[in-house]
């Protein structure tokens, strides 16, 4: 079976604290998994760590069988939304869409102007004027235009249980997405 993320006695310490430690774990192609656990427990670090945002202190992690962040290639294969659902407020929904497309050579214009659509969004609008959910629409539909084979989401919405999900790509379609 093949795995999208795999780690080996992976370690993130930030100074003298561990976010995580001795983390070993194989998540298989095709699986829709929710990461669950307290404030603290290293929820987001793991995914940081998974998109190549940060480096592992120790231990090693692989996604679809590369290494984090390693290069383009590597990076067009994952698609992220972080916690502060990031976007740009001075630009429109249209000029980020945009962006998506210059930045993404598997970009799906067409799926990106109907998600947009279909959650009523005015592409003049800018993203500073829309809504927490709005801007998280938007940060989604990003991450899903680029046409991802992982799509991973740190969803802060859940406050209670914080609540952390990763798919594989075959569920995309099972998910709405």
């Amino acid at each position: 079976m093949t795995t999208v993320i795999e780690t080996n006695g992976l370690g993130k310490r930030y100074r003298h604290k561990w976010a995580i430690r001795d983390c070993t774990l194989s998540i298989p192609e095709g699986k829709v998994v929710g990461l669950v656990g307290p404030n603290g427990a290293g929820k987001t670090t793991l995914l940081h760590l998974a998109v190549g945002l940060l480096a592992p202190t120790c231990g090693s992690i692989a996604v679809l069988g590369g290494r984090p962040g390693d290069g383009p290639a590597q990076l067009e294969k994952v698609g992220f939304v972080a916690q502060d659902t990031p976007t740009y407020a001075g630009l429109t929904i249209a000029k980020h869409l945009r962006m998506g497309a210059y930045l993404n050579a598997n970009w799906d214009q067409e799926l990106a102007e109907g998600r947009i659509d279909q959650l009523e969004l005015n592409p003049r609008q800018k993203a500073g004027s829309l809504s927490g959910g709005q801007r998280a629409q938007l940060a989604l539909t990003i991450a899903i235009a680029k046409r991802p084979e992982l799509l991973l989401l740190d969803d802060r919405r859940q406050r209670r249980g914080q609540r952390r999900a990763v798919l594989a790509p075959d569920c995309r379609s099972r998910a709405g997405l």
